[in-house]
């Protein structure tokens, strides 16, 4: 028994707020688009590592610098208090940069925005390579010709995987396999052969080079549709974990590198609404007690993966948008601790 117990129930509940803390963020003239996403960047703890290692000096109108704005966001949010976190710099330094203040804003834009201001604004090349590393999938894009049977091939990266979905029922590991499947080009489709010279019929596929520790996936919910968008509320069931090298055994060139394919979910960008208006959310895992968190701007609760399925859309108001997956480390064992 304790000698102290009231000092001790307290130091402990102290703690375990200090292990659970996640502060929210005010809507402020809109911005529920760009609070979701600084919920899902302040949980990839990587991105706030390596901004932590970068001197942010020598750089003119600090007003205009999204990465030093992000930094300091970030930090805040990692903070152990009770109120919203301060964010006003950083969406008036958006808006700065043309992501706009009082309008509707596309998540997936928005976060490859991000990271390309990232990379134009930081000072320090090889930190800015590092943060886009984390999440660059490399690419090869083979297109052989049906004439002759010559191929090309090109190199090009993304940060984010776009997955078609179709308007029924789709499953993560369909959207993969269908990402991955060759196309014929016909038609007004046809490519220059470099070996024929001319426009002929031909096959393309993509194959992956390498893939990144942190892999962002954009479900394609709005299709133009005879000029119109349109929001596909439609059932897409993902994984908790995977392994990607199962999912699509032939996705990989001959040069792939990587070894260690399996993930782990850990945020989740939620759409409600239609295409011409709607409100962004997130569920997003906590780092140390592996539980799941919804973030709706200033209120966060604490949830679960049930409630996370409930965002695969069919009769749910709420759909997932955009999937945040970290790669395990091998040091982490062969079985991530995952939450009820």
């Amino acid at each position: 028994m304790s000698l102290f117990p009231g000092i001790y129930s307290t130091l402990r509940l102290h703690l375990d707020h200090r292990q659970l803390v996640m502060r929210g963020l005010w809507n402020y003239y809109l911005s529920c688009c760009v609070n979701t996403l600084l919920q899902t960047l302040s949980a990839t703890w990587e991105l706030s590592e390596i901004l932590e290692k970068w001197e942010a000096t020598g750089l003119g109108a600090e007003g205009h610098n999204v990465p030093l704005q992000l930094k300091r966001v970030l930090k805040a949010m990692q903070k152990d208090l009770p109120q919203p976190a301060p964010h006003k710099d950083f969406l008036h330094c958006l808006d700065r940069n043309s992501i706009r203040l009082k309008t509707q804003h596309d998540a997936d834009e928005v976060f490859l925005s991000i990271l390309n201001l990232l990379q134009l604004q930081m000072n320090d090349r090889t930190l800015a390579l590092e943060i886009q590393g984390l999440y660059k999938i490399s690419l090869e894009t083979q297109l052989q010709c049906l004439e002759c049977s010559t191929i090309q091939t090109q190199n090009s990266h993304l940060l984010s995987l776009p997955l078609h979905i179709r308007e029924d029922q789709n499953s993560l590991e369909d959207c993969i396999n269908s990402f991955f499947e060759r196309q014929e080009l016909s038609g007004i489709n046809r490519c220059v052969c470099a070996h024929c010279g001319t426009r002929t019929r031909s096959k393309q596929g993509v194959r992956v080079r390498s893939l990144p520790p942190i892999l962002c996936i954009q479900l394609k919910r709005f299709r133009n549709m005879c000029g119109y968008t349109k929001k596909l509320n439609c059932r897409v069931t993902f994984p908790e974990t995977f392994n990607f090298s199962e999912i699509k055994k032939d996705a990989f060139s001959t040069d792939f590198t990587q070894n260690d394919c399996r993930y782990t979910l850990y945020a989740v960008v939620v759409h409600s609404g239609s295409a011409n208006g709607g409100h962004y959310t997130a569920y997003v895992r906590h780092r140390v007690s592996k539980c799941w968190y919804y973030a709706d701007d200033s209120d966060v609760s604490q949830s679960s993966w049930k409630e996370v399925e409930k965002t695969y859309g069919g009769c749910s108001s709420g759909t997932a948008y955009m999937l945040m997956y970290r790669r395990d480390r091998k040091e982490d064992g062969q079985q991530p601790d995952l939450s009820g």
